[in-house]
């Protein structure tokens, strides 16, 4: 009897996708079979990016971590419940990174609530490696609005549409 696919669900907005989550989604695909990366739609958040555009910047920074003979990865927008969009694409466990121990305060919170919601979803922490910890995606902005290099913080192709973003 085959066991079922181990799906996990590392959530974020993803404005812009940063050196620091290709690192998580890199360490992710070895704890399941199936990642599907949930792009909140968080209009509320103001993203400098449209829904598409961190979709095909998710797409483009992480095909090369999918299939052959590692997990497969899906990325989708949501705009619901994680624990409800978790349900949806059958994840049983959701991914969190953390960079900082002033991200574990919110993050344990969100952790609790969500074991409320479905206990039967659990929630994995993952640090980034060392040099990409310090990576903010609001950081990122900042430093892109102002003409500074991003080139470290961010993959080329983003990298390329942070400077087009700010050159208009």
């Amino acid at each position: 009897m085959a066991h079922p696919k181990r799906t996990a669900l590392y959530p974020g907005t993803f404005d812009p996708f940063t050196n620091g989550h290709v690192d998580i989604v890199q360490r992710a695909t070895k704890l399941c079979e199936h990642l599907v990366i949930g792009i909140a739609i968080r209009k509320e958040k103001g993203p400098l990016f449209s829904l598409q555009e961190r979709v095909e910047m998710a797409r483009e920074e992480t095909a090369q971590f999918s299939g052959d003979g590692r997990a497969t990865i899906e990325v989708k927008p949501y705009e619901n419940l994680l624990t409800e969009f978790a349900k949806q694409v059958g994840a049983t466990i959701i991914i969190r990174g953390l960079r900082a121990v002033s991200d574990f305060e919110y993050e344990f919170q969100m952790t609790g609530m969500n074991y409320r919601l479905n206990p039967d979803i659990e929630t994995v922490f993952l640090m980034a490696e060392a040099s990409q910890q310090a990576i903010a995606s609001s950081l990122v902005k900042e430093v892109a609005r102002f003409g500074g290099d991003v080139s470290s913080f961010v993959p080329p192709r983003v990298a390329t549409r942070l400077k087009k973003k700010f050159s208009n």
